[in-house]
């Protein structure tokens, strides 16, 4: 029997640019959620947090029950966790590895691959919300506000972490891009009213740290989950320089080798 010509006739070249963002978008996603380390940065240590603060009375949090108060620091700490510590690390060894170096050279464009693991961050933050949300109801959390507000806030903070944490990705090597990204993710829960309100460092100490990425989101989610504000403009206008100005530097300084 004959074989039509062009039958087996190979048709190579690159997928969509759509299909290649998902495949890369799940695989960055399955090494994340795989890794102790990350899976510890990102979900146990603000989980233990929330328990722990909201169960033993070693801060003064204020009037009202003090997981009204946590929660949206945690919250706030989860993201950070995941796009600016978590992201910064992986990534960073990905460049050490020469990873990124061969993915640059694949059909895959560089700004997709960027596009994969900023998707890869927000299915990890929908995930972390979702179990630090409910432990919270089950601890009697009693949310209040705009749910829009939040997700804005959310959104913006990821922006923000992200660009600070390809930054540290781009520049640094990994070794130190470790170091340095636990350092500052330690000291960005004690000083960035995640646990400790703002209102317990000095006033020009707490002026200088309300205007972190973290402090403007920990404090957007508590004025609007915890007093019901609509829509907290300063803090989200903080959260949107930090965004400008990390996924700016982040764009021009990021080093693939």
């Amino acid at each position: 029997m004959s074989v039509g010509t062009g039958t087996y006739t190979p048709n190579p070249g690159a997928a969509p640019v759509g299909r290649m963002i998902g495949a890369q978008t799940a695989l960055e996603t399955r090494m994340l959620l795989r890794n102790g380390e990350q899976l510890l940065l990102t979900v146990v240590i603000p989980t233990l947090l929330l328990v722990l603060f909201s169960g033993v009375d070693i801060i003064d949090t204020g009037a009202g029950k003090s997981v009204d108060f946590l929660t949206p620091g945690i919250l706030a700490l989860a993201v950070m966790s995941t796009a600016f510590t978590g992201q910064a690390i992986a990534t960073g060894f990905d460049r050490r590895y020469g990873v990124l170096k061969r993915l640059g050279a694949s059909p895959l464009p560089r700004w997709a691959l960027m596009t994969a693991k900023t998707l890869s961050v927000l299915v990890t933050e929908v995930l972390q919300v979702v179990l630090l949300t409910a432990i919270a109801f089950a601890l009697g959390w009693s949310p209040h506000g705009n749910p829009f507000a939040v997700l804005l806030l959310l959104v913006l903070g990821t922006a923000a972490f992200s660009g600070l944490g390809l930054l540290m990705a781009g520049t640094l090597k990994a070794e130190a891009t470790l170091a340095a990204a636990n350092l500052v993710f330690l000291l960005l829960l004690v000083g960035g009213g995640v646990i400790v309100p703002m209102d317990k460092f000095p006033g020009g100490v707490q002026t200088a740290l309300g205007l972190l990425p973290i402090s403007a989101l920990s404090d957007g989610l508590r004025d609007v989950l915890r007093s019901g504000a609509s829509m907290p403009w300063g803090d989200l206008g903080i959260l949107a320089v930090w965004s400008v100005l990390g996924l700016g530097a982040a764009a021009k300084f990021f080093r693939w080798e």
